[in-house]
C-alpha cells in the first residue's frame, strides 16, 4: 500500500477549502481509508470549518459514495449534523439543489430533527420522484416530523398501488395524529383487515376526541373483525372512552348498544350505572339489549338501588332472568334478600321460575341467603336433583360446606348413565352464557361440553367429533367465523353440523358465516324450545 503524507493531505484539504475546490477535496478524501484514525478525523474537523454551502455536499458525497468508510467513522455523520443544526436553513436549500442526487441523509436529518420547515420541500421531492424506496423515506419522514400540513399528501398514498406505501402512509398520519388525519384514516378503513387493525390501532394510542369518536363508532361496523377489535381497544382504554359510550345508550340500533354495554360491563366505570338503569327504565323490546345490561352491571359495583334488580327474574327471557340473577349476586343486601323472599313465597308458577333460575345460574349468596327457608328447598328441590351433574355437585359442596347436610342428601338425585348422551359442543366468551347452554342442553338430554376459548374448543375438536357444534360470533382472538373455518378443514358440514348462535344479524356477518361453513345461523335469545327446533335439523 503506498504511503501517505498526512500533513500534505491536510494541507491540501485546507488549501480546497479555500479556493472552493470541490473536485480536489473529493480525490484527496477518497483515500480516506487508507489513513490512520488520527488523519481521518482530522481531515473531517478540516472539513468542518470551512463554509457549509462547501462543506455539506462534499459530507454527503462521503457518506454516499464512501459508505464503509462512514460505518467505522461515526465523526462523518456527526459533523453533517453539527453543520445542519448550525445552520437549519440550509437544509432546506440542499433538500431543493437539483445537483445534490442523493438526499436520503437530507431526509434522515429533516426526520431526526423534526424540521418542520423542511416539509414544503419534502413534499415537492416526494410529488416528483418516482423511485419508490424514496417515496416511502420521505413519507416515513413526514410522519416524523408530523406536520399536519402534510396531510393532504399522505393520504393521496393511503390509495396507493403499493401496498407497503399504503402501510407507511397509515403509519405517518398516525405520527401525524392530527384531527383531520384521524378522519383520513377513517374513511380508508373496510377494505383490507391488516389495515383496518393498524387504524384503530392509531386511534387508541392517540385517543383525542376524533379518536375516540371513530373508535367508537366502529362498534357499529358492519364487520365482525373490526367490531371485536374496537371492543378490546376501548376496554384497554378505559374511563376515557365512558362517555362517548354512554352516548351511545341512546341510540336506535339494537346491536350497537348491545356491543357498548359489553365494553361498559368490562370497563366497569361507576359513571355508567346510572345510564345503564335508566335503560332498563325504558323496558327496551329487544332481550339481548336487556341481557346486555343486567350482564354490564353484574361487573359494576351497585352502592344505592340494587333492589331495583330483582324486576330482571320476572322477565320473559330466561336468558334475562340469568343475568339479572348475576347481577344481583353481585351487589346483595338484605334489602334483595327480603324481596326475593317475597316473591317465592306464595309458590306459584312465577316463584318456581324464578327458583329454577337462581338453581341454574349458581348465584351463590341469594341460594345460601334463601336455603334454609323451607319453601325455597321445597321450590328447588323440583330441579336441583335433575340438573347437570357439575352444578349439583356445586350445590353439595356449599351446602355441606355451610351446614345444611340434610338438605344435600336430599339433591343427590338420580346417577346419569356414561356415554349414553350425544356430545354437543358450546363455545361463547360468556361464561353466563355458557351456563345457560350447560343448562339448557342437558335440559334437552345432550352432554354439553363448554369452551370459552375458541382456541381450547380447536384443540378438543382435533381428537373429539361431538354430534354438533353451538358458536358465538362475537369473540375476541378468534372470531365464530375463524372457528368454523379451522374446524372445517377437519369435520364438513355433514360430520359436524355447526350452528351460529348470535346476537348479530348483519349480511356480511351472514355470509362470512356461510362461506366459512355454518349450517344454520339463530338469533339469541335462545331458550329449550328454539334451541331444540335449530337442532332437530340435523339431528
Amino acid at each position: 500500500m503506498a504511503e501517505f503524507d498526512a500533513q500534505h493531505m491536510i494541507e491540501e484539504i485546507q488549501d480546497n477549502i479555500k479556493t472552493g475546490d470541490t473536485l480536489k477535496t473529493k480525490l484527496v478524501l477518497s483515500c480516506i481509508g487508507d489513513m490512520d484514525q488520527k488523519t481521518q478525523n482530522r481531515l473531517v474537523y478540516e472539513l468542518s470549518r470551512g463554509d457549509v454551502h462547501f462543506t455539506v455536499p462534499i459530507l454527503l458525497h462521503m457518506m454516499t459514495e464512501h459508505v464503509d468508510i462512514v460505518d467505522s467513522l461515526p465523526i462523518i455523520k456527526e459533523t453533517l449534523l453539527s453543520s445542519l443544526l448550525a445552520y437549519p436553513e440550509m437544509l432546506v436549500e440542499f433538500l431543493s439543489d437539483t445537483s445534490i442526487k442523493d438526499k436520503t441523509h437530507l431526509i434522515n436529518v429533516a426526520g431526526e430533527l423534526r424540521f418542520e420547515e423542511a416539509v414544503p420541500a419534502l413534499l415537492y421531492l416526494v410529488a416528483n420522484s418516482e423511485d419508490e424506496s424514496q417515496i416511502r423515506h420521505i413519507i416515513e419522514t413526514l410522519g416524523l416530523i408530523g406536520d399536519p400540513q402534510a396531510v393532504n399528501t399522505l393520504t393521496d398514498f393511503l390509495y396507493a398501488a403499493n401496498r407497503d406505501l399504503i402501510i407507511t402512509a397509515v403509519q405517518a398520519l398516525g405520527q401525524v395524529a392530527s384531527p383531520s388525519a384521524m378522519h383520513r384514516l377513517s374513511e380508508r378503513m373496510g377494505t383490507d383487515n391488516e389495515i383496518d387493525y393498524m387504524i384503530l390501532s392509531i386511534f387508541a394510542d392517540v385517543q383525542d376526541p376524533t379518536s375516540l369518536e371513530k373508535l367508537n363508532e366502529t362498534l357499529a361496523s358492519s364487520y365482525a373483525h373490526m367490531r371485536i377489535y374496537a371492543k378490546q381497544e376501548l376496554v384497554r382504554i378505559g374511563a376515557k372512552a365512558v362517555p362517548a359510550l354512554i352516548d351511545n345508550l341512546l341510540q336506535d340500533d339494537p346491536d350497537f348498544i348491545i356491543h357498548t354495554l359489553n365494553v361498559l360491563g368490562d370497563i366497569a366505570d361507576d359513571s355508567a350505572i346510572m345510564p345503564i338503569r335508566k335503560l332498563l327504565g325504558k323496558e327496551p323490546k329487544d332481550a339481548n339489549i336487556r341481557f346486555a345490561a343486567y350482564e354490564a352491571l353484574a361487573l359494576l359495583p351497585l352502592r344505592k338501588g340494587a333492589y331495583t334488580l330483582t324486576a330482571g327474574l320476572t322477565d320473559a327471557e330466561d336468558h334475562v332472568c340469568v343475568a339479572a340473577a348475576r347481577a344481583i349476586d353481585q351487589n346483595y343486601s338484605s334489602i334483595l334478600t327480603a324481596g326475593i323472599k317475597n316473591l317465592l313465597r306464595s309458590k306459584d308458577d312465577e316463584a318456581r321460575h324464578i327458583t329454577k333460575i337462581i338453581v341454574n345460574a349458581q348465584v351463590d349468596k341469594i341460594f345460601l341467603s334463601l336455603v334454609a327457608e323451607d319453601f325455597f328447598q321445597e321450590l328447588s328441590l323440583v330441579y336441583l336433583p335433575h340438573t347437570h351433574k357439575d352444578t349439583k355437585e356445586h350445590y353439595i359442596k356449599i351446602l355441606n360446606e355451610n351446614g345444611f347436610e340434610d338438605f344435600a342428601r336430599k339433591i343427590t338425585g338420580e346417577v346419569e348413565e356414561a356415554g349414553t348422551k350425544l356430545k354437543i359442543v358450546a363455545v361463547d366468551d360468556s361464561r353466563m352464557i355458557l351456563n345457560i347452554y350447560k343448562a339448557t342442553l342437558h335440559e334437552l338430554g345432550f352432554e354439553p361440553v363448554v369452551f370459552e376459548f375458541p382456541a381450547s374448543a380447536i384443540e378438543w375438536l382435533m381428537t373429539e367429533k361431538p354430534a354438533m357444534m353451538l358458536t358465538d360470533l362475537n369473540m375476541p382472538e378468534i372470531t365464530g367465523v375463524q372457528l368454523t373455518s379451522q374446524i372445517r378443514k377437519k369435520y364438513t358440514p355433514e360430520e359436524l353440523p355447526i350452528i351460529m348462535v348470535t346476537t348479530q344479524n348483519e349480511a356480511n356477518d351472514n355470509k362470512a358465516a356461510f362461506d366459512a361453513g355454518v349450517n344454520k345461523i339463530i338469533q339469541k335469545p335462545f331458550n329449550v324450545k328454539s334451541l331444540k327446533e335449530a337442532m332437530s335439523e340435523y339431528l
